[in-house]
């Protein structure tokens, strides 16, 4: 383009002209940082893709990196009567169990008293299971005082105090917190009033102790409900109880929870217990599934058709690497136990020609039924981090780890790119004072040629002015 020349004093665009040249300037160093810039961002986006896919792959065979999630138990039977769940070392078997009956918390309520009356002088000792504890009572104490006492004494762990009123007055309840005969309530008291500590009258009305041999015996509350145990029969002759509903291996691996009591018509729960190793199969699938979605991603990414596209790690050692070392895994050899070893591929892993795996279900599921120790052993190894999981796991943090390969690309490309930064930053310094020198050489040579054609304008009209001097006439 033709730059004009209309300036003020010389004639020239003075402007026009220092953007021209500072444009010179920056353009193929812009063109280049630019450049630079996103080969560094796309690099730092390709591996971190990379990086995804690969902590993907990792974590797909979570569920079979540890020895509890082979050869599980899968429990069925669980109805109205009974809950069922085990535990790995719970053994395939069948069980009948029938419900006797269920742990109960121990209630006991008063007798009617009067919400204002007083219920008498002195001291309750209240006891439930191992915890005990005692309130004194005043000579001016209602029931919802005692009631309060109870509830808020700090020695009490075991007992819920509560008024219920009726149409003949206020009831003291009280309740075990836990189930069980050897939860059952016990109150002695220690009677002011009268001095007689189990009869019916004053604070002794309160006095609770079924024990018959007792010295401090006195039913001087009604039960509401028996503190029981649970009570189960197994197999029709074995019988085991608990202070709680649950019942934690009396079947060894087995925990059975008793909801309601069998009648006497009534069929019998029954538990059945089989070996479930779906998780295994599942484990693989997902392998597979992430393992694919690897290889798909390193073509994409690896990708040297000019007509496709260039892939942006195309010719990269760390994509051809890291794909290189997880297969050398899939052909690699590892302990089954016993001195024996095996290869992925015996399992119904298979290679296919494209390079991704596929799965043959009846081989897997061969395998498993005919030794599922031996993959057991085979992914999670005889020693610790020995088996397949192990190794692709030292493998790929290789990689993704936060001192791995790929991080220490991401940090090396965000440093060049914090570099950039700063040498544009350096650089834009430099095309100021660069601009500035131009506008102050081009604005004096301005000021110089405008101060020329004055003085030669001067020296026209001092000649013009000179005798003798002939005009031209115009």
């Amino acid at each position: 383009m033709a730059i004009s020349f209309t300036g003020i004093g010389s004639g020239l665009q003075v402007n026009e002209i220092v953007s021209a040249l500072v444009n010179a300037e920056k353009s193929p160093y812009q063109a280049r940082v630019t450049k630079q810039q996103a080969n560094f961002t796309t690099d730092i986006s390709a591996v971190g893709t990379l990086k995804a896919s690969l902590e993907e792959l990792n974590g797909s065979l979570e569920s079979l990196s540890s020895v509890d999630e082979y050869q599980k138990r899968t429990i069925s039977g669980s109805d109205e009567f009974v809950s069922f769940s085990s535990e790995k070392d719970a053994q395939t078997n069948n069980y009948s169990i029938k419900v006797n009956s269920l742990a109960e918390n121990h209630k006991l309520t008063s007798n009617a008293i009067a919400g204002d009356e007083a219920v008498g002088e002195g001291k309750l000792s209240i006891s439930s299971g191992a915890n005990s504890f005692g309130i004194n009572v005043s000579d001016t104490a209602t029931l919802a005082d005692i009631r309060d006492a109870i509830n808020d004494s700090t020695d009490n762990d075991s007992v819920n105090a509560t008024i219920i009123t009726d149409d003949t007055g206020q009831r003291l309840v009280l309740s075990s917190k836990e189930t069980g005969a050897e939860n059952a309530i016990k109150i002695v008291v220690d009677d002011v009033s009268d001095g007689n500590n189990t009869d019916a009258l004053g604070l002794s009305r309160l006095a609770y102790d079924s024990d018959t041999a007792s010295a401090t015996y006195a039913e001087n509350l009604n039960e509401v409900t028996a503190a029981t145990d649970a009570s189960i029969t197994i197999d029709g002759t074995l019988v085991a109880t608990s202070s709680t509903n649950e019942f934690k291996d009396v079947i060894e691996g087995v925990t059975i929870n008793a909801k309601k009591m069998h009648g006497t018509d009534d069929d019998l729960s029954k538990a059945v217990i089989t070996e479930n190793n779906k998780n295994i199969t599942a484990g693989l699938n997902s392998f597979v599934d992430k393992f694919n979605a690897f290889i798909d991603l390193s073509k994409q990414l690896g990708r040297s058709s000019a007509e496709e596209g260039v892939g942006a790690l195309a010719g990269d050692s760390l994509l051809r690497g890291s794909v290189n070392q997880v297969r050398s895994l899939l052909t690699s050899e590892f302990s089954t136990g016993n001195g024996n070893t095996d290869f992925l591929a015996n399992f119904g892993i298979r290679t296919e020609r494209s390079g991704k795996l596929s799965i043959d279900s009846d081989a897997l599921k061969a395998a498993i039924e005919k030794d599922p120790q031996a993959l057991q052993t085979f992914f999670i190894g005889e020693n610790d981090g020995d088996g397949f999981v192990g190794q692709l796991d030292t493998v790929i943090k290789g990689y993704t780890a936060s001192d791995g390969i790929i991080s220490s690309r991401i940090e090396g490309r965000e440093s060049q790119l914090s570099k950039l930064e700063t040498d544009v930053e350096k650089f834009n310094i430099r095309m100021a004072k660069y601009e500035e020198r131009l506008y102050s050489q081009y604005n004096a040579m301005d000021l110089l040629v405008a101060n020329l054609n004055s003085t030669g304008s001067y020296l026209q009209q001092q000649l013009a002015n000179l005798p003798g001097v002939v005009k031209k006439s115009s």
